[in-house]
């Protein structure tokens, strides 16, 4: 009987590549506190207000993503996925906003952590090359962490719909499918750049992954 060996996919080689901060990221005190419902609220309302800073920068990369797409069926998912994020998931951030008092000043222009700054520029370097191959790099890793962390917690209820639906956002089929997406179209792309192409994808994900693995670490630092 001959055995044979599959080819790593390039994104698992981009995550073995980005470790140790990728394991530190999707184990991180943070997640564990956050599944048990023994988070200090002092800290989600911290980590919360930060990552809300994201979603303009965060909607520009995905626009520029369908801009450099190649066609409408790459178009069209990273479309539908645009459309949650400016619906469904902002709605959660007000709502939890609301729970955690967070007055209107905080949630729109909030002092900046150092993690929140760097992933704003780095996304906004991602959406200005132009190229595909980097807007899914650090695409593929905002949310292929949050589903590495998630998914495990799945169904788990905390007590507290902010705990809850912060899971219930990152976990089950559709976001495990969103997550295959653009870990296919990062795949693609990466086997189709040059060795220039190739280099820019490998530093900004392992860059992306350094700033996640801050960013839990800056909740915790009133």
């Amino acid at each position: 009987m001959t055995m044979t060996s599959g080819k790593s996919k390039p994104s698992d080689v981009l995550r073995e590549a980005s470790e140790p901060d990728w394991t530190a990221a999707v184990t991180h005190r943070f997640v564990h506190e956050l599944a048990a419902g023994t988070l200090d609220r002092a800290v989600m309302r911290r980590y919360l207000v930060q990552d809300y800073q994201f979603l303009d920068a965060f909607v520009a990369l995905l626009g520029a993503a369908i801009h450099a797409a190649p066609s409408l069926p790459q178009r069209i998912p990273l479309g539908r996925f645009l459309g949650m994020v400016v619906s469904e998931e902002n709605t959660y951030f007000q709502r939890s906003f609301d729970a955690l008092d967070v007055p209107e000043a905080e949630r729109v222009a909030p002092a900046l952590a150092a993690p929140t700054a760097g992933f704003q520029a780095l996304m906004r370097e991602a959406a200005a090359s132009g190229r595909y191959g980097a807007a899914l790099a650090v695409l593929t890793v905002a949310e292929w962490v949050y589903l590495s962390w998630a998914a495990p917690l799945a169904g788990r209820d905390p007590g507290w719909f902010v705990f809850r639906e912060w899971i219930d956002l990152h976990s089950g089929p559709s976001f495990e499918a969103w997550v295959g997406f653009l870990r296919a179209e990062l795949d693609a792309a990466h086997e189709a750049a040059d060795a220039a192409e190739r280099a820019e994808i490998t530093a900004l994900f392992r860059r992306a992954v350094a700033l996640e693995r801050a960013f839990f670490d800056a909740a915790y630092q009133p």
